[in-house]
């Protein structure tokens, strides 16, 4: 097609504001694909297409970019191809935004109609004003009981100026919208509500046609992979300029680097939601070519007569790393398929090819890897896919890292956002306040009566824990948001955690008599029938110190009747713990074991007399 009749938009929004949705009922709506077919692909009835991954699903956000096509026919233009690009909603996955956000030439600004803009949704926009992308404001959720559409887009201009926007950015398009009802209007009042035509108008309308050279040579900035076992990678990108062709002699080159020839076999064109199999790709459009093998992210891949490269978007660095290691445990490959050293470097060096945010160095001892991401998300996302597909691993307490700027030793700081009821706003000033946490703003939450908005900026080692135990003291009540802000000056030491843990003594059954005898001791964090080890991390003590229990202590039985009926043992239900929160628990003297089919806690020595020992000498 000419580059006139395409449109590369991505859409932002912060998680759960119902960005997928809204694509889900675009592409259903779009008349290129029979229902049967998008259920299919979605899973289930009417369910959500774009999230194809597993994890996806089940935690309802977006972890990873993709993208699809409609074709509209339009009465000015003809038809009109849509290329639309999903980007992720959380901070965390920021280096997914970062690559994609270079393939589009507008955005779609989706927020609720109730919340308002939220900090994700802040650093997302920054990312494509960047850019130079010009927002078309979508007020999603319109049809919401508690729906507040006018102060949310005033919420909207006064964000965009506070992030710096340009004056045309400022006079935004504005449509309301409700992606799961599937429709959209440019007025409330008076507007139908039927389909989502009036948003492809607005994209059509606002949104520019890429800025390309369709005669000059070609050029194109390889911005997203994929893998094949039978063709190796896949570089998906924007052709900038010229035009790509089956069995094309191009030259990959790198900005400072030497350029490489390489042919291209296959040329891929995406059509909806599959990629289809074309001769050639103009300027403009978003394609897959296949052949490069090996091709890496930030690459271009350009004519071999002018080799000229292209200037790709730096990505942010890590802010936070932890240690990856084999599983040493005694239940070491009990359940895991892949459990050496050697598998698990490779599993990281295969995630390095597409993760562009993530970092893999050598770790201390030849078993493990320093391994560094975007957030606790970010890695904690990573660990449970090697999970699933049957790795073993143990990780440690997650560190941030300290840089150095104009001589100073510098950590990252975070944007912390929080809405409580007015009753708990105590209990969160004084969790925020011991973790030198710097109060920006309070204010009651607009359009929420009787809740509380604040904000602050924390460190992000104060951050590491705060979740879990700001979800406990405001019996879950608190909505908590947080982005990356930029680095300071090192502060003070930041509390850890509290009290102490109980650890196994020996290898075995949990049993109800041992849990109901150690009752006062603290919350446990194993039921009755699961199998402890020695060092394992059983509990949590009442106290500041930790004790090693017996847990696996079962009722001596005699051939004498007791004068009474026996009491039965009644154990309290125990404190089930997901990954995140795990990782959030743990101290530096202890892992998080991670198998396909348990996720526990441990100390790194599991040997009790050797961590006296090492107490002694410390």
């Amino acid at each position: 097609m000419k580059p006139e009749s395409i449109r590369n938009v991505a859409i932002i929004a912060h998680v759960d504001h119902g960005k997928t949705t809204l694509v889900d009922k675009l592409l259903y709506q779009s008349g290129m694909f029979r229902d049967a077919d998008l259920d299919r692909l979605a899973g289930g009835q009417h369910g959500l297409i774009l999230d194809s991954d597993p994890l996806e699903r089940e935690r309802g956000i977006t972890i990873l970019a993709k993208n699809c096509s409609i074709r509209y026919p339009s009465n000015d233009m003809g038809e009109v191809k849509i290329n639309i690009i999903d980007t992720p909603g959380h901070a965390d996955f920021g280096g997914e935004v970062e690559r994609v956000l270079a393939m589009a030439d507008g955005a779609l600004l989706l927020v609720d109609s109730f919340e308002g803009p939220m900090p994700q949704t802040r650093f997302v926009l920054q990312k494509a004003l960047e850019h130079g992308q010009r927002p078309i404001v979508v007020i999603n959720k319109v049809d919401r009981p508690d729906a507040r559409p006018d102060d949310v887009v005033n919420e909207v201009f006064d964000l965009l100026v506070a992030v710096g926007a340009e004056d045309e950015a400022l006079d935004f398009p504005v449509i309301y919208a409700s992606a799961r009802e599937g429709w959209a209007t440019t007025d409330l009042e008076e507007g139908e509500r039927k389909d989502l035509r009036p948003l492809v108008d607005a994209i059509v309308a606002n949104v520019p046609p890429p800025h390309v050279e369709p005669d000059a040579p070609l050029a194109m900035l390889v911005t997203t992979l994929d893998h094949s076992e039978f063709v190796g990678r896949i570089a998906i990108g924007r052709v900038s300029a010229g035009t790509v062709h089956t069995g094309q002699e191009v030259a990959v080159i790198r900005p400072g680097e030497v350029a490489e020839r390489r042919k291209v076999q296959e040329v891929y064109q995406f059509e909806g939601l599959a990629r289809t199999k074309v001769d050639s790709v103009g300027a403009g459009d978003i394609c897959a070519l296949v052949g490069l093998d090996p091709i890496h992210l930030g690459q271009t891949v350009a004519d071999p007569v002018t080799a000229k490269a292209i200037d790709s978007t730096p990505v942010d660095q890590p802010t936070l790393h932890m240690t990856f290691r084999v599983n040493d445990g005694p239940f070491s490959g009990r359940d895991g398929k892949y459990v050496t050293s050697r598998q698990l470097s490779d599993r990281l060096k295969r995630e390095l090819l597409a993760n562009v945010a993530l970092q893999v160095e050598p770790g201390e001892r030849p078993e493990e890897f320093s391994v560094s991401g975007r957030g606790l998300m970010h890695l904690g996302i990573l660990i449970e896919n090697m999970r699933r597909e049957g790795y073993e691993l143990c990780v440690g307490k997650p560190q941030v890292i300290l840089r150095e700027i104009d001589g100073k030793t510098s950590e990252p700081m975070e944007q912390l956002i929080v809405d409580c009821p007015a009753d708990v706003q105590s209990s969160v000033m004084s969790l925020t306040g011991s973790r030198r946490a710097e109060l920006l703003r309070v204010e009651p939450k607009a359009g929420a009566a009787g809740y509380v908005h604040m904000e602050f900026i924390i460190s992000a080692r104060g951050l590491i824990g705060l979740r879990s135990r700001m979800m406990t003291a405001t019996q879950g009540q608190a909505i908590v948001h947080h982005s990356f802000h930029g680095y300071r000056p090192i502060g003070g030491e930041i509390p850890g955690r509290a009290a102490g843990v109980m650890m196994a003594t020996e290898t075995g059954r949990a049993t109800p008599y041992a849990l109901d005898l150690l009752d006062d001791r603290g919350f446990f964090f194993v039921q009755p029938g699961d199998q402890v080890y020695e060092g394992q991390v059983v509990g949590e003590h009442c106290r500041e110190n930790d004790i090693v229990v017996n847990v696996v202590r079962a009722k001596k039985l005699t051939n004498y009747r007791a004068v009474g009926k026996d009491e039965a043992a009644k154990v309290r239900p125990y404190r089930q713990m997901s990954l995140e929160d795990c990782l959030e628990y743990i101290e530096t003297d202890e892992l998080v074991e991670v198998t396909p089919k348990a996720i526990r806690m441990r100390k790194r020595t599991l040997s009790a007399s050797q961590r006296k020992r090492q107490s002694r000498r410390a």
